[in-house]
């Protein structure tokens, strides 16, 4: 989905380490990112390993730069790593607040999380975003 103000639209992507993982702390931070997202104009895309986050975020660059300064404050996040934080044309989630595919994190080891670059982790989510797409078009 294209945006009003293609030159305000960026991706930011991170990784890091939950302090304290179980499924109430995710269903939290979901449920608290999907309210304040919408608010400010950001959606994105949480991938979620019992001891690894990855997250995409996407929006107007002043929103993210505020987001991202919560999130690097939050005592639930720890050993919090920027990978992305760059323009886009492009909002590959822009229905979801706040997407989590944590039934895909199977497929990803907790080194190849840890150890993902941005080119890697931009690629993965942009693979989401499709078969995204194509399951919502087929249904």
């Amino acid at each position: 989905m294209r945006t009003d103000n293609l030159e305000d639209l960026k991706h930011v992507i991170y990784v890091s380490r939950p302090t304290h993982f179980d499924h109430m702390v995710l269903d939290n931070i979901l449920i608290t990112s999907r309210s304040n997202n919408l608010e400010i104009g950001v959606t994105g895309n949480l991938i979620c390993h019992s001891d690894l986050f990855l997250q995409m975020l996407e929006g107007p660059s002043d929103a993210l730069e505020r987001l991202y300064e919560k999130i690097l404050a939050d005592d639930r996040h720890a050993d919090i790593v920027k990978l992305r934080d760059e323009k886009s044309e492009l909002k590959l989630f822009p229905s979801w607040a706040m997407r989590n595919d944590s039934h895909q994190s199977w497929m990803l080891s907790r080194s190849e999380i840890a150890n993902m670059t941005a080119e890697e982790a931009l690629v993965l989510f942009e693979r989401l975003a499709r078969e995204i797409m194509n399951s919502s078009s087929t249904s």
